[in-house]
């Protein structure tokens, strides 16, 4: 998602005009046409790195050079991290297969029904706050193109609303649609990266790089601040498991497409960051908006700038798409459980919770206006920084509820255990490690996000109870 700035097929029915079919032909016929409307490897692949590669890592050399070379390193600290948290993932999609909601439903599974609320409705504002500042950023990009957006209240915010109830139509077209879009955008926005990541190499000059430690404070905290930094580089690497029943074969897609996510975003975050610290000069490169683009420019001439700031729409513009089409079924999935209203459970003929998506959409656009009003600037920053933290909330017990699932009621051997306890443990400890980098302010706030759904919680609560005496 990266917020620092900064995841349908047609259903063919074959009549049969001669002889009719056995049974088991006629169900393997309509469990593989079945799985044609879903996301498959390579779509559920890019929904996962279209959504973690936004706008905002086309800005990450020039935040991270600020402390100094010790940023690659804890690019490479996040990256290990996030491998355990894949595994994670990748273990919980098969102990709870073909169920909506991912962190959301994970969660439920291990503590109960409150606590699965209280993340989702958590990590639902979060992801609603991330896309108003993706829009943003996206606005922000085009800007190069058409520059009355960077001038013109009225036409940034027309571009804006825009841009989100075009990709909201385009999601309720079906998941096989949205998935198209994410698949092209992201082949699309990963070329200006790769070409300066992959060819930037060439021109590196080793003086160029900061000094190690580029601060004045310890390498502890210092390494703290960049891993955190970092981190939210990887947020979305759930993004497979929250549409799971939509995903073809999750119990071996999910965690396949998962692990190739987070080799490919790997790849290009650190290559990338090399590259573009290593061709401009410390001075510039922290006082430049555009690292990537400033890059190109000095390997191919002023006319590559327009390839990376074309990348960078296409970036923000994929990213959106596929953070919709996760907002959209989070609350599907809470509704579906009885604990959210009962419309939000509600889909269309292409199988879209359309009304989830509707809503989601009208959050992110309200988000997205207070960027441009001068008055509420201010709280929209700030909203867009606690959605960081309210993201990594999740992570921290989907690891805690794959310990709970993985190890009540079940025989495991020796290595079985020690293998449970390493991918808790490490897990566990490096998405805590993250939290608690992100500053006391933000923590506390963020309490507070979770705890504004209690009403809500309340209510579901007594309603749940008033049905079932009813019934009885």
């Amino acid at each position: 998602m990266y917020t620092f700035s900064g995841n349908q097929q047609i259903f063919l029915t074959i009549i049969p005009f001669s002889r009719p079919k056995p049974i088991f032909a006629t169900n393997t016929l309509q469990s593989v046409n079945k799985d044609k409307n879903k996301l498959g490897l390579l779509t559920s692949t890019s929904l996962i790195v279209g959504n973690m590669i936004g706008a905002g890592i086309f800005l990450a050399p020039a935040a991270l050079s600020s402390f100094g070379s010790v940023s690659l390193l804890g690019w490479v600290i996040s990256a290990i991290g996030c491998f355990f948290l894949v595994k994670i993932f990748g273990n919980l999609s098969r102990i709870v297969p073909n169920v909506t909601g991912g962190p959301y439903a994970y969660t439920r599974r291990g503590f109960g029904d409150y606590m699965g609320f209280s993340i989702a409705w958590g990590y639902y504002i979060a992801v609603a706050c991330a896309n108003a500042a993706i829009t943003v950023g996206f606005v922000s990009a085009l800007s190069t193109f058409i520059p009355v957006l960077s001038t013109s209240t009225f036409a940034a915010v027309f571009t804006g609303l825009s841009s989100i109830w075009l990709l909201t139509w385009i999601n309720n077209a079906g998941v096989r649609v949205s998935g198209g879009v994410q698949l092209t955008t992201t082949i699309l926005k990963l070329i200006p990266l790769i070409a300066v990541a992959f060819g930037g190499l060439f021109f590196i000059r080793t003086d160029n790089f900061p000094p190690f430690n580029n601060t004045s404070t310890s390498l502890f905290e210092v390494l703290s601040n960049t891993v955190t930094f970092t981190m939210f580089a990887f947020v979305g690497i759930e993004s497979a498991t929250v549409p799971a029943d939509k995903v073809a074969n999750p119990q071996k897609t999910i965690p396949r497409a998962t692990m190739l996510g987070l080799i490919i975003v790997t790849i290009v975050y650190i290559l990338g960051t090399v590259s573009v610290m290593g061709i401009i000069p410390p001075e510039q490169l922290q006082r430049s908006l555009t690292p990537f683009a400033d890059a190109a420019e000095i390997m191919w001439g002023p006319n590559a700038r327009f390839l990376v700031s074309a990348g960078v729409a296409i970036a923000a513009f994929g990213a959106l798409n596929g953070w919709i089409l996760i907002q959209g079924q989070l609350p599907f999935a809470i509704a579906k459980d009885n604990l959210f209203p009962r419309i939000f459970g509600k889909e269309n003929k292409k199988g879209v919770p359309y009304v989830g998506m509707f809503f989601s959409s009208i959050l992110i656009s309200i988000f997205m206006i207070m960027n441009y009003n001068k008055g509420l600037v201010d709280q929209f920053k700030f909203l867009v920084l606690l959605s960081t933290l309210s993201v990594l909330i999740p992570y921290l017990f989907s690891t805690a509820s794959y310990f709970i699932l993985r190890t009540t009621g079940q025989q495991l051997t020796t290595g079985e255990w020690v293998q449970c306890i390493l991918l808790f443990v490490i897990s566990f400890s490096y998405v805590f490690w993250a939290i608690a980098s992100a500053g006391q302010k933000t923590i506390f706030y963020g309490f507070l996000l979770q705890m504004t759904g209690i009403p809500l919680y309340l209510w579901m609560t007594a309603k749940n109870q008033s049905r079932t005496d009813n019934m009885l």
